[in-house]
């Protein structure tokens, strides 16, 4: 079992960035991947940026690219996303995601992230 805490979502104008942290506990030895979706109002809740633990590598979406960082505090057991000139497109609930070795799932509780002037 794997739990998972995030946090620093928020309000932030056009062009301002934020940074969301997610610290995990319990089962953290077994961890594939670690990583961010969102999900939008009325939208289905997408792929932001994966840290594959397992295989060394990180993806982004496409609107994530260039944009915002996925990082990860082993000492910590945290992963964090940056995200820097945020768009009033990106706002959505952000979720923290964890696959386990056995690929299994889990999910933080989510934490809005508002752009907006």
């Amino acid at each position: 079992q794997v739990h998972l805490v995030e946090s620093g979502g928020g309000l932030v104008q056009p062009g301002g960035s934020l940074r969301l942290s997610c610290a995990a506990s319990g089962s953290i030895f077994s961890l594939s991947a670690m990583g961010w979706y969102r999900q939008a109002p009325g939208k289905q809740r997408e792929l932001v940026a994966e840290d594959i633990i397992s295989g060394g590598s990180t993806n982004y979406a496409d609107s994530a690219k260039g944009r915002f960082t996925i990082s990860r505090d082993n000492a910590k057991n945290t992963v964090y996303l940056q995200m820097n000139s945020l768009k009033p497109e990106d706002t959505a609930v952000y979720y923290c995601h964890v696959r386990t070795l056995l690929a299994n799932n889990y999910w933080g509780q989510g934490t809005q992230v508002t752009v907006s002037s």
